[in-house]
């Protein structure tokens, strides 16, 4: 497949919604992935920009893999965000944003278009909670798990590690720059993914670390069903990354598929609008992808920066 990278951002304070649409593919499946939308303290050096370019496009195979080979929505987006959780460039698993305390907790999060969920928070054994997510939805009675034991993950037949598995160098210099206010603290960085399956159904799977230097416990939209992950059959599946609390505040995941299923509006005009009133309008920043029952798919953020990567009928996108 050919590859082309876009700069999806500037380094800027400015709300500026830009969007990124691709129509159904001629496979009948779709995917698309985000990495993370914010801001930038300083522009990615070329070696790094080549970096997230294959991490995006390497987690992006690995979903599309399973769709071509007639796998479910449902496994797509898991493998899709397995990957990003196993990639210490991002913000998710193994690399994610540190605590006060200088640990990591994680969150993480599953739904298919049928109703079906399953979440995680403050995960810290799960080698990765997406799949942590997944087990809360398929083998519990439950919806959302806060930390979920080491005995539990492996009774579920999953890879589990030592907390300081996911603590990494660069992790810990960041959160000693923060700390001494060299740097911002960064309110953004989330993995996930949407997808289509050649059925017809959707899904959708949210991973993230959470915020840098955040309270012990702090949670955001990522485990929220209807806040940062969201899908239905027939209609549309999201998932988001930004300032969780206000994507929490906001229910952004099911405000979108309201406005498709109850304003008839279209992939894109729900979209913006949500964006538009839910972030822009309370001045708040991220971004979020979707894709219609249709197979259309869309990327958008009012942040100075999102990371993506989908097939635009042609080659695969990467947003860096």
């Amino acid at each position: 497949m050919e590859e082309r990278t876009l700069h999806a951002g500037r380094p800027s304070t400015a709300r500026e919604l830009r969007l990124f649409q691709a129509g159904p593919s001629e496979g009948g499946y779709a995917l698309v992935l985000h990495g993370g939308a914010g801001s930038r303290p300083r522009e990615l050096s070329l070696e790094e920009r080549g970096e997230y370019t294959e991490g995006l496009a390497r987690a992006y195979r690995a979903g599309a893999a399973v769709l071509e080979r007639h796998g479910s929505a449902l496994d797509a987006v898991c493998a899709t965000v397995a990957v990003l959780e196993d990639d210490p460039l991002f913000n998710a698993g193994r690399g994610a944003a540190l605590t006060a305390r200088g640990e990591a907790e994680l969150d993480a999060s599953v739904m298919t278009g049928d109703g079906a969920a399953g979440a995680v928070a403050c995960s810290r054994f799960a080698r990765n909670p997406v799949f942590a997510a997944r087990k809360v939805m398929e083998e519990t009675r439950h919806v959302l798990l806060v930390d979920p034991d080491e005995d539990l993950v492996a009774g579920w037949g999953l890879a589990t590690t030592t907390p300081e598995y996911f603590v990494t160098e660069a992790r810990l210099r960041q959160l000693a720059e923060v700390r001494s206010a060299q740097l911002p603290a960064p309110r953004h960085g989330t993995v996930g993914a949407v997808a289509r399956d050649r059925r017809g159904k959707l899904a959708a799977a949210t991973s993230t670390g959470g915020i840098v230097n955040q309270s012990e416990g702090r949670v955001g939209d990522t485990p929220i069903l209807g806040a940062g992950t969201f899908a239905r059959d027939g209609v549309v599946a999201v998932s988001c990354t930004g300032e969780g609390e206000a994507f929490v505040r906001g229910v952004v995941a099911h405000d979108v598929a309201a406005r498709i299923s109850y304003l008839r509006s279209g992939l894109a005009e729900a979209v913006t609008g949500t964006i538009t009133t839910e972030l822009t309008a309370r001045e708040a920043s991220g971004g979020l992808i979707a894709v219609a029952a249709d197979g259309t798919i869309a990327v958008a953020h009012n942040s100075p920066a999102m990371f993506a990567a989908f097939d635009d009928g042609s080659r695969l996108v990467t947003l860096v």
